[in-house]
């Protein structure tokens, strides 16, 4: 299957968006409403949309009476346990407003290197897309530990999209896009495209999250673009409020071109 252009993004047929914790939880909690509208608008046009949302432990942490983000596992495992159910909540009123039933999956990265539950979780992904369902992935928190977690959800968006072959990527932040330095420091230029393979030499990747609230950066999503560009799937790089534009295929963010061979998910189209 050719890979996905840039000018191609509007037409991508499986998609995978991943939101972080700063973007939709605390103040922000008020871009759920956008990002599903952009989400819901992609599933209209006929597109198998998935969400990789973190945000659980941060959304549980008012519920716990914390100040901020727990530092020991197991109240942070409590705090997700509270947070994750508020935040399908939120999701789900929101998409109520398009028809569209939303379906929670919690994976842990053990699930995905033992081949059994890959198996399993591919299956079930499947059964979701296939049913016009909209799967909404995170980090199973609750029962994950030191040892196995993902670290952050942007690896787990690029291996779900490798997982299910999806054409596109989009990883959402709070900045709109990769720079040659951080975005604040003189002298910064928006990247527009990274061509796969570019070790982006002499490029300045720093942390871009909300201090206290996620644990993804810059660092970790040029990371995870380049295992799902390894997979043959598009990547976008941008900021949460600019969603829309990004799924409209707008000339916005950073785009990191995929590998020309697919690796994984080629039948998913027979699937469907």
């Amino acid at each position: 299957m050719t890979p996905l252009r840039r000018a191609d993004i509007p037409t991508a047929t499986r998609v995978v968006v991943k939101v972080g914790s700063s973007s939709i939880s605390g103040e922000q909690a008020g871009q759920i409403g956008p990002l599903v509208d952009a989400l819901a608008a992609a599933h209209e046009r006929g597109a198998e949309v998935v969400l990789v949302s973190s945000g659980a432990i941060a959304t549980g942490i008012p519920y716990l009476r914390l100040d901020g983000r727990p530092a020991d596992l197991a109240t942070q495992q409590a705090a997700a346990s509270v947070g994750q159910n508020v935040l399908m909540y939120r999701y789900q009123d929101s998409l109520d407003r398009y028809g569209i039933v939303a379906g929670q999956v919690l994976l842990t990265a053990g699930d995905l290197e033992n081949a059994t539950h890959r198996s399993n979780a591919q299956r079930a992904m499947e059964r979701l897309l296939g049913l016009r369902i909209l799967p909404i992935v995170n980090e199973n928190d609750t029962v994950a530990t030191h040892e196995i977690r993902f670290g952050d959800n942007d690896r787990l968006a690029a291996l779900v999209a490798e997982l299910i072959g999806a054409e596109l990527l989009v990883l959402l932040s709070d900045v709109d896009a990769l720079y040659t330095k951080p975005p604040h420091l003189p002298g910064a230029e928006r990247i527009e495209t990274v061509a796969y393979g570019d070790a982006l030499e002499g490029v300045e990747i720093g942390s871009a999250g909300r201090a206290g609230v996620g644990t993804g950066g810059a660092e970790t999503k040029v990371s995870a673009a380049r295992i799902a560009a390894a997979a043959g799937t598009g990547v976008l790089i941008t900021a949460t409020a600019l969603v829309a534009d990004a799924l409209a295929g707008r000339e916005i963010g950073t785009w990191f071109e995929p590998s020309t061979g697919r690796h994984t998910g080629e039948g998913h189209r027979a699937l469907s």
